[in-house]
């Protein structure tokens, strides 16, 4: 019985220092959050901004981009997929990267082959241990992303954009991401990044509006070159500052949970200890009164 009550005491204290580990976590995750959030509300209104204009541009000046144009048959097209550096995060990683895998599934039903580019350790290390070939890799910088960063990612994206699919680049590409909903939903996103959708054209003039003239200085295919690549880099910081938020939202989410289990076990090892500690009590009672029983009818 002595040995019970040890082991019990064991878990208890084990389920404690458990509790302190993930309670700090969570408070740590809870802290970076806002700064998360801060920092993406800071870069969606450039993003937005910036998205308008390379519409505007391919909208209203009828030129003929490579950029734009979207190619008579697409061969390889590029998935970039957004994973973290650290785990602890619940179903943040997996929930991506089966978000990606899918996509590629599909792209492979259409004819079009699937050509990987890994953000953060979690993705990469997937790919390893299954022997998936990646083209490119980026890791170190998810939990605080720098636009260093978004640069590198862009320019490797651009460089395989304008080899094309023939000469072993990528006709389109994909952003692959978590989007940060709310503290308690992240939810997956596919966009598609190359040949831009012009999106602006469909929507309809508010009533009695008009839509704005346009005049482009020197021309309109040199303000689109200048354009689409801070297009891109906006939109993939924007990706990585949104994946970003929402894993720290995932994490103190995971953390939360982790604080409660571990009270629910100590309040569960505490009752089982009270339990065994009665029981030898009681069992010693008994033996007192046997003995004292016992020393009676010998008298």
């Amino acid at each position: 019985m002595g040995a019970q009550l040890r082991v019990y005491k064991q878990k208890i204290a084990s389920a404690q220092t458990t509790k302190k580990i993930t309670k700090a976590m969570e408070l740590i995750a809870a802290s970076r959050i806002q700064k998360a959030m801060a920092r993406v509300r800071a870069s969606s209104p450039f993003a937005t901004a910036v998205t308008r204009a390379v519409s505007a541009v391919a909208t209203y000046s009828n030129i003929d981009h490579p950029l734009t144009r979207e190619p008579e048959t697409i061969r390889r097209s590029a998935v970039v997929i957004f994973s973290s550096d650290r785990g602890l995060a619940g179903a943040f990683n997996s929930q991506i990267l089966r978000e990606g895998l899918e996509l590629a599934s599909l792209l492979r039903n259409e004819g079009r082959e699937p050509v990987f580019y890994l953000v953060g350790r979690k993705a990469v290390g997937y790919f390893q241990f299954r022997k998936m070939d990646a083209a490119g890799e980026w890791v170190g910088d998810t939990d605080t992303p720098h636009f260093t960063t978004a640069e590198e990612i862009a320019g490797t994206l651009l460089e395989a954009f304008n080899r094309g699919g023939v000469d072993g680049g990528v006709d389109e590409i994909h952003l692959v991401y978590n989007r940060f909903v709310s503290m308690m939903t992240q939810s997956a996103e596919t966009v598609r990044l190359l040949p831009l959708e012009v999106v602006e054209a469909e929507e309809a003039p508010a009533s009695g509006a008009v839509y704005p003239l346009y005049e482009f200085e020197p021309d309109a295919e040199t303000v689109l070159d200048s354009l689409l690549p801070v297009y891109i880099q906006s939109r993939v910081f924007n990706a990585l500052l949104q994946s970003s938020a929402a894993k720290h939202a995932a994490t103190q989410k995971a953390m939360k949970s982790a604080s409660d289990n571990a009270d629910n076990l100590i309040t569960d090892y505490t009752r089982l200890r009270n339990n065994a500690r009665q029981a030898e009590i009681t069992q010693q009672i008994a033996e007192i009164v046997g003995g004292a029983d016992a020393l009676a009818s010998g008298n």
